[in-house]
């Protein structure tokens, strides 16, 4: 496999710097965007179903690019495929932020995925490149710090730039951003690559894994006509095949024998896989029902939101040391666990729910991730070789992505049922909420079926 080899101190302070704001954009676009769907809803005189699409399309595209993107950068270099994704994703932003029609807004949020796929897959393995193991720790801690700050303020910061300058001014928001990130790395980034044998890019493995991936979410939108369900068997039939062909070829976009030869990392990222199913799309649905039933502002909504991710900022590094103390798996099934807790409690919203109670059962929902995000990392992390730390990473990635994509897909399928292409008004809003306790109930079922494999996965070798 090919590394990037450091030259100098400077170009360790550059990929820190580039990685740290990479590291907090993508999630303050994916979370400041949430606020503003109702005023993209009126804008264009969308249906709920093609609302959740906004989203949903940014995150499909970023899940179906993530892997062969990571593939191809251990390939031509993972400075190369991180400077285009910084630039495909500013210039993504500066279009969506002129989009004149939802199917532009659609459009160009499927490029911004693509570019949030190339930093996304990058920028962790270009810290672990350049920083040897004893400063490694410290560089990857503040890169994660990173992440939860741009998912505590995307709300918050978001409410505000919708109110004084409509959606637009989220996406023009990270422009600066990214310029900044792409302009310092064709500045200070140079090292070369060193040589090593010739690898080839598994094309065909790449596009069955991203055919897979669409047939199943398009399925899911669809639901329940039988269109939805055909294109659900032709993903899930799509993805049959891509394991195989994975299986045979010398070089795949994802490694089959981690899942099939380790179960303790094999069940731990598919309880990360159930916990994002379960818990990504709490924000987008806590964020219609704060503005639509609530009345609140998009600022005030904002503010709200805020609650899980403080939560989780504060509380993660706890729970990593925990983990360190305890087993893993058992700190990441409390997690998990109470996290079923909160979507349970969340189930109960109505019209009259006090704010106070919203916030609470944020806050519950932050603990329990908490509990669950880092510990689980940690589990997934000593259950491989440490050569293998960067693949393990990406694949963890993947499937961090495909649980928040299935989050939303499974709000489409609601919407649809409850709901209808129709647009928001005061006559759906019974509707709405239920829609919304129903989906909570689920959600935290599905939760339970997590804690399962979450203590399946058996003692980590070398945990406490």
């Amino acid at each position: 496999m090919n590394n990037d080899a450091v030259i100098d101190e400077s170009t360790k302070n550059a990929v820190f710097l580039v990685a740290t704001i990479a590291a907090f954009m993508t999630p303050f676009m994916a979370s400041s965007i949430n606020v503003a769907l109702p005023a993209i809803e009126s804008n264009f005189q969308i249906d709920t179903i093609l609302l959740s699409w906004v989203p949903t399309s940014y995150l499909l595209s970023t899940c179906m690019f993530l892997a062969p993107f990571g593939r191809l950068a251990d390939i031509v270099g993972r400075k190369n495929v991180f400077v285009c994704g910084s630039i495909i994703f500013t210039i993504a932003a500066c279009l969506s932020a002129v989009s004149y029609n939802i199917w532009m807004l659609l459009t160009f949020r499927v490029l911004q995925g693509m570019g949030s796929a190339m930093i996304f897959g990058t920028g962790m393995a270009m810290l672990a490149t350049v920083f040897p193991p004893g400063e490694r720790g410290r560089a990857i801690g503040i890169n994660v710090a990173a992440v939860y700050i741009g998912m505590a303020v995307g709300p918050f910061i978001g409410g505000i730039l919708t109110e004084q300058f409509s959606w637009r001014g989220v996406f023009a928001s990270t422009v600066p951003l990214g310029v900044l990130c792409t302009c310092v790395s064709l500045w200070k980034l140079r090292w070369k690559r060193k040589k090593t044998e010739a690898e080839k890019f598994d094309v065909l493995g790449s596009i069955l894994y991203g055919i897979a991936i669409i047939g199943v979410m398009l399925g899911l939108s669809k639901l329940p006509s039988v269109i939805g369900a055909l294109s659900i068997v032709g993903g899930i039939g799509f993805f049959i095949l891509f394991v195989k062909c994975e299986l045979k070829t010398p070089y795949p976009v994802i490694s089959m024998d981690m899942f099939l030869n380790n179960r303790p990392f094999a069940f731990s990222g598919l309880a990360a896989l159930i916990n994002y199913s379960a818990t990504f799309a709490v924000s987008f649905l806590l964020s219609l029902y704060l503005q639509y039933v609530k009345g609140f502002s998009p600022k005030e909504a904002g503010l709200v939101l805020m609650v899980q991710p403080i939560a989780m900022a504060i509380l993660s590094p706890l729970a990593g040391r925990a983990s360190d103390r305890i087993e893993p798996q058992r700190v990441a099934s409390l997690g998990m666990l109470i996290t079923a807790i909160g979507l349970f409690l969340m189930s109960f919203l109505n019209a009259n729910t006090k704010t106070s109670m919203i916030t609470a059962n944020l806050a519950v929902l932050g603990l329990g991730f908490a509990l669950f995000s880092s510990p689980n990392m940690n589990a997934i992390m000593s259950s491989v070789d440490r050569s293998s730390y960067g693949l393990a990473s990406g694949v963890v990635s993947s499937m961090r992505l495909m649980g928040q994509m299935l989050s939303m897909g499974l709000v489409s399928v609601m919407f649809a049922l409850y709901i209808g292409p129709v647009d928001f008004s005061p006559k759906i809003m019974a509707q709405f909420l239920e829609c919304l306790n129903r989906s909570f109930i689920i959600f935290a079922i599905i939760c339970v079926i997590g804690i399962y494999f979450s203590l399946a996965r058996g003692r980590i070798l070398g945990s406490p």
